[in-house]
């Protein structure tokens, strides 16, 4: 330690890893903004493998202070779920000027939607998607052409031209240098979802997951890990019929990895930390709980050599809590990213 360094005194608080969100459209479906604020979905084609959260995040949204008022100090940012294919995810921080001087992983995976969703949206345009097989067919073709991009650039070596940044995209998927981040809530979507991550080889992560206990059994025993949530919602649509308090605590008993989300703005990103403590009240252990608030998403954004946990040459993202943060009583009084104090409660 520089014999400079502040010293805080933390005695008889709670000092703890900073809360990760690995699901939000932070900063991309911005609070109290409307459709000038709305950038989550390019909903004119099915599949946008190549458009990327990063260049519609706008730091600046009052949700970024939220987060730090609810101990968050790391959200992963997707586009949204109308596409069958939305595009790049990123990881950040929830502190900073500019959104390069944030990113933490870009692109940290690629999201796309299976479901209720994407079926309705190019439905109604009278477009191919508007079932569910035809949904499942838009998705297989996209990785059929990205094993023909791949064929055709490792073939052309040095000489090869033509660049396509869809295919790119979904390239890097096959290669498992980023996760498929997979919306599904219905447990035949979850069943689709590792379907077609069977047939062409990447590496899975289930977003959503509402009906995964259904089937938590087949989950686990893939190691498919699952962001469960939104879970203070209401059920809005037949795909949530099944959504409980009860759901986080079902699949971490089956032996699947969980982290809890937000998908924010759907639930308020400070509001994080809640539906852990609600999911504790419904049967999840509370030390798996705190892990499902920090080093599981970090693993699943691909950022856990730096954040989720409190260790030697990590950033130093933490939060000082008044209390247990699972008493919804308590609240953070201090926030630190990379060692930098950017929140404290006055």
């Amino acid at each position: 330690m520089p014999p400079d360094a502040e010293v805080i005194d933390a005695s008889g608080r709670w000092v703890l890893p900073g809360f990760i969100d690995a699901h939000t459209h932070l900063g991309v479906d911005e609070a109290a903004e409307g459709w000038a604020g709305q950038d989550t979905n390019e909903r004119t084609d099915p599949v946008t493998a190549q458009v990327r959260a990063l260049d519609a995040i706008n730091p600046a949204e009052t949700g970024f202070a939220d987060a730090l008022t609810g101990g968050v100090t790391s959200v992963g940012v997707n586009p949204g779920s109308a596409n069958v294919i939305g595009g790049l995810c990123v990881a950040i921080h929830t502190h900073g000027r500019t959104v390069d001087k944030m990113v933490l992983r870009s692109p940290c995976g690629v999201k796309a939607a299976l479901g209720e969703n994407p079926k309705r949206v190019y439905g109604e345009q009278k477009k191919m998607p508007s079932t569910r097989l035809g949904t499942a067919a838009v998705l297989r073709q996209a990785f059929v052409d990205a094993q023909n991009y791949q064929a055709k650039r490792a073939g052309a070596g040095d000489r090869f031209e033509g660049r396509d940044l869809k295919l790119e995209a979904l390239a890097a998927v096959l290669e498992r240098e980023i996760p498929w981040r997979q919306h599904c809530h219905r447990a035949d979507d979850i069943a689709t979802a590792m379907r077609v991550a069977d047939e062409f080889g990447y590496d899975l992560v289930i977003d959503h997951g509402t009906e995964g206990f259904l089937i938590a059994d087949l989950i686990a025993e893939r190691g498919v890990p699952v962001l469960i949530g939104p879970l203070l919602t209401s059920r809005s649509k037949v795909e949530l019929r099944n959504r409980s308090l009860a759901n986080p605590g079902r699949l971490a008993a089956a032996g699947v990895e969980i982290s809890i989300i937000t998908d924010h703005p759907v639930v308020p990103v400070h509001f994080l930390v809640h539906q852990a403590t609600l999911a504790v009240k419904e049967g999840l252990d509370p030390e798996v709980a705190l892990r499902a608030l920090t080093i599981n998403p970090a693993k699943v954004l691909g950022v856990a050599d730096r954040v989720g946990s409190l260790e030697v040459g990590k950033l130093g993202d933490v939060v000082i809590w008044s209390g247990d943060p699972l008493d919804v009583m308590q609240r953070a009084l201090q926030v630190l990213i990379a060692g930098v104090s950017v929140y404290r409660y006055e």
